[in-house]
């Protein structure tokens, strides 16, 4: 999902790349980037800014520095909740969530695995939500995160053609035994009662997490890290 660099971001927009985000550094000096930013700008493509470290950090080929320049393609951040279903995709849901860190977490890999929303459904107050946003590390910058209820979310997400998948303990498939690719919902449940039963009721299919140790739980990132490497694993091919 990212172009480096300015003749790779230049590149992409030349033969027409679905950009919808341009990463600047903040303190480039090269007269060539603020010519490419007036020509994304013209474009209506948005365009932030973001310190040296920060595009270290995030891009792909780093082993020279920082880019001037990264592009976010194939995944709108600010789409809606209609226009995420419309195009489908990868989406996680949370139900029952209630740590901002570890919804943080989760944000974060969602992101970092390629996934194109995260829906929480969780009774967080607005301060948590941003505590929740800060432990994304940010990442919520650049995917669409939705704080909506689960049943709703998933009735709407199968009327639209998609798969339904639960993480739970009552599961009786591996996750490489289920297909996740094409348009898929996977659902991890909160930290003290897991999945509802109302939204388990939902699910077409349910993936247990292998266990062996003597504490048969995860903590609620482990298992969404476990299946989001499997999925991009699925989904690559």
């Amino acid at each position: 999902m990212q172009r480096c660099g300015l003749s790779e971001v230049s590149a992409a927009m030349d033969v027409g790349e679905d950009i919808s985000l341009i990463l600047v550094r903040r303190d480039h000096s090269n007269p060539d980037v603020d010519a490419f930013v007036k020509r994304a700008q013209a474009m209506n493509i948005r365009v932030t800014e973001g310190s040296e470290n920060d595009l270290w950090r995030m891009a792909r080929d780093n082993a020279d520095g920082a880019p001037d320049v990264l592009a976010l393609v194939g995944r709108e951040p600010s789409a809606t909740f209609e226009e995420v279903l419309a195009k489908g995709g990868l989406i996680w849901l949370l139900d029952g969530a209630k740590y901002p860190v570890n919804i943080g977490f989760c944000i974060r890999t969602a992101e970092v695995s390629g996934a194109d929303a995260v829906i929480i459904d969780g009774e967080l107050n607005n301060s948590e939500r941003s505590a929740a946003k800060r432990a994304s590390m940010k990442a919520h910058r650049f995917l669409p995160v939705f704080w909506m209820e689960a049943v709703e979310t998933i009735t709407a997400a199968k009327a639209a053609g998609f798969l339904i998948v639960a993480l739970e303990d009552i599961g009786t498939s591996a996750p490489w035994e289920v297909d996740l690719t094409g348009d898929v919902i996977i659902i991890v449940g909160g930290e003290r009662s897991g999945i509802s039963a109302e939204v388990l009721a939902l699910a077409n299919e349910i993936v247990r997490i292998p266990m062996t140790g003597f504490v048969p739980s995860f903590n609620l990132q482990a298992p969404l890290s476990a299946v989001a490497i499997e999925a991009q694993r699925q989904r690559s091919q």
